[in-house]
């Protein structure tokens, strides 16, 4: 079950931080189109940061390809993401935000592959990539 976020900033502080469609994903827990992120081709090594507190949540080597149009994980990094259930379908799905600023970040099913057999499906909006061998952001305070 999700926890309370640990970093609270307003969102209106994170509505003028962010780009709209970011803001719309992050903290309205919008949907992006699949198809129109450019992380789902990513390849280089190097992990995968919330967009809005720069929090690490995934690893390269956990990335694979899917083919539902979404960058596609099979297993987050620890302390990154925490889990609730999501009924918007009706169906009930789990859906999954960031463990410090509690932004969206999408679902995740257990179809996945091996070792874990869940997939991790990511809004790319939702996300940045720092390739290795590169410096993180500073964690947003």
């Amino acid at each position: 079950m999700a926890k309370k976020p640990t970093l609270n900033i307003p969102k209106a502080d994170w509505k003028q931080r962010l780009p709209a469609e970011a803001y719309r994903v992050l903290f309205e827990e919008a949907t992006e189109r699949p198809g129109t992120s450019e992380l789902v081709d990513e390849k280089r090594p190097g992990q995968f940061l919330c967009a809005a507190c720069n929090l690490p949540l995934f690893d390269m080597d956990a990335k694979y390809e899917s083919g539902t149009g979404w960058p596609s994980f099979f297993d987050a990094l620890p302390g990154g993401v925490e889990t609730k259930r999501d009924f918007k379908l009706l169906i009930p799905r789990t859906e999954y935000h960031c463990s410090r600023c509690g932004g969206h970040q999408g679902h995740v099913f257990n179809d996945g592959p091996e070792p874990t057999g869940k997939r991790f499906c990511n809004n790319g909006v939702a996300l940045k990539f720092v390739p290795a061998g590169e410096p993180a952001p500073a964690l947003v305070e």
